[in-house]
């Protein structure tokens, strides 16, 4: 099974992502965070294989910031973006 941590400031998306995401036999959507920060936490917490992140996330850290945090933890999980943003300066 692929772990995996959803991260967006939207309900809505978090869970729309999930339901699409739990028709997949070989994924296990295994929590959800709203924040960069509790991202952060959830991570450190439940060693997810991957985390779908979005790119703008509201107040405080946002993806970019939470790929960082996370790409330097010892075994860091994968980081996937998901955004609806489509410019250079955002990618």
């Amino acid at each position: 099974m692929i772990r995996v941590l959803l991260v967006d400031d939207h309900p809505v998306v978090r869970s729309g992502v999930a339901a699409l995401l739990s028709g997949a036999d070989t994924i296990e959507v295994i929590g959800s965070a709203a924040t960069g920060e509790e991202a952060l936490r959830l991570v450190d917490e439940l060693s997810p294989d991957v985390v779908l992140c979005d790119l703008r996330l509201g107040e405080g850290l946002d993806g970019v910031g939470v790929t960082e945090a996370v790409r330097r933890r010892p075994r860091p999980p994968a980081v996937l973006i998901l955004t609806t943003y489509d410019n250079d300066s955002d990618i």
